[in-house]
């Protein structure tokens, strides 16, 4: 008979096995629905002009597509079974969106890095898009033929075992649980990885707003001005805008007050010494700032703050739309989906940025806001050898058992759910090739449509010829 302790877990582990077979995480999902009807529902509301530099940046391979197509995902994954262990989890949990980022203590981690897509769901669906986006990129990336399956096993394996050892700690040793980049150091075995550790300790200080000022920015009559590069970075209401005469925000009769009482709204979501703290700032310029894959469309800012002795912070504000899973897995309502963006990031990260906050924009659209670059590096998975790259899955495994584990407190369940087997792994391999191969058949469909004129797709380089003399 089980300690008392574990009876919770075993039930828990009976009831979800009954109700979700390891096996059954082979499903694919309901993937009788069309790809690029989905993305259209999701490019729903973004600044018009920057639709088809989404597309554009979508079309690049497969991966870039699978990046930009979380509602596609959510939409299939709403079909298969799960285990019923429902919490906080990330909603957009790719390769691409882990990196290294400094805590308020300057020490430099690795985990999650994105939330907008984050809301109550299955585990199960993290877990499955974190599987299918190595296949993806491995297959793009040309990597060895069987170099998924390992890629695959390697992140389950990475995921059992460091659950089975949050099941074994108390609640508070999870919370306090960090993956920092000295314990990396510390394990790494293999010369590569321990280079590339390096390499992104020297790399992290001068990802700084110190650094990023004089390449954004000039100086003009005693004030930093942001420099317009459009299409990735321009000002709202310039000659170099993308916004159409026809939006909301260039019809108001002062869109900078309402940008200060935005901003004043957002300082009230944070603790007073945050506020104290920025309150020695002076705001310089503000500007819209084209970001990410996926995110491209969506209302981004990016406001440059100048400290008393002429330091820099920048700010990024980002609009938060519907979660992805909440589109498909029923949850409660939400007030306010930027809110929703920081209550799920502080809920998952081991360490979150001081100045993340919540507000509404002008218009009334929900905002979320953060530091623009603080010591933030992403992992540069195209130059990684398969062994490399092998590592770097396990490491995602490690940091999103954590995540799920702080977010959820329900190591014990998931870890009883999963079994010391590999049928888990086993199911997650075949759901992950298959749903593989279902994302180059999207992507084909999403190429034809650009093509035929269904979408319009331009990339970067296309848009900034519009801006050249």
């Amino acid at each position: 008979m089980g300690k008392p302790e574990n009876i919770g877990a075993l039930r828990h582990e009976k009831r979800g096995r009954r109700k979700a077979p390891r096996s059954s995480h082979s499903a694919i999902g309901n993937v009788h629905r069309d790809p690029v009807e989905l993305l259209q529902v999701s490019s729903a509301g973004r600044v018009e002009r920057l639709i088809p530099l989404r597309y554009g940046r979508m079309i690049a391979s497969p991966f870039a597509f699978y990046r930009g197509s979380a509602i596609v995902q959510a939409h299939d994954l709403a079909g298969t079974p799960h285990s019923g262990l429902t919490f906080q989890i990330c909603g957009d949990c790719h390769l691409a969106n882990f990196g290294a980022f400094a805590t308020p203590e300057r020490a430099l981690i690795f985990d999650l890095n994105d939330f907008d897509e984050t809301s109550p769901g299955p585990w199960e669906w993290d877990l499955k898009r974190l599987c299918a986006s190595f296949v993806v990129a491995a297959r793009h990336l040309n990597h060895r033929r069987g170099t998924g399956e390992e890629l695959v096993r390697r992140i389950v394996r990475g995921y059992q075992d460091r659950m089975a050892e949050f099941a074994g700690m108390s609640l508070i040793e999870t919370w306090y649980e960090r993956i920092t980049f000295d314990r990396l150091m510390a394990i790494a075995k293999d010369p590569e990885s321990q280079r590339r550790l390096q390499r992104g300790l020297e790399r992290a200080v001068t990802r700084t707003s110190a650094v990023l000022l004089p390449r954004l920015s000039d100086k003009v009559d005693g004030r930093w001005v942001l420099r317009d590069a459009p299409p990735a970075i321009f000002h709202i209401a310039g000659k170099n805008t993308l916004f159409g005469p026809e939006d909301d925000w260039l019809k108001m009769n002062d869109l900078q007050a309402a940008f200060a009482k935005s901003f004043k709204d957002y300082l009230d979501t944070l603790a007073a010494d945050r506020r104290r703290l920025l309150s020695h700032f002076t705001p310089h310029d503000m500007a819209f700032k084209v970001v990410g894959v996926g995110s491209v469309g969506t209302r981004c800012l990016v406001r440059l703050l100048i400290d008393r002795h002429g330091k820099p912070l920048f700010l990024q504000s980002k609009e938060a739309s519907k979660s992805v899973v909440a589109r498909f897995f029923k949850s409660p309502a939400v007030a306010h989906e930027g809110r929703r963006v920081v209550e799920g990031q502080r809920l998952m990260q081991a360490a979150s940025d001081p100045f993340l906050g919540w507000t509404r924009g002008p218009s009334g659209r929900p905002f979320y806001i953060r530091q623009l670059r603080d010591m933030k590096l992403s992992a540069e998975y195209e130059l990684m050898s398969t062994d490399t790259f092998a590592n770097y899955a396990a490491l995602c495994g490690w940091a999103l058992a954590r995540g799920h584990a702080k977010a959820g407190g329900l190591a014990k369940e998931i870890s009883e759910y999963i079994g010391t087997s590999d049928r888990l792994a086993d199911a997650l391999v075949k759901y992950s090739e298959a749903y593989a191969d279902q994302v180059e058949r999207d992507y084909e469909r999403f190429v034809q449509a650009c093509r035929s004129g269904r979408l319009e797709a331009r990339t970067d380089t296309d848009m900034a010829a519009d801006f050249r003399v």
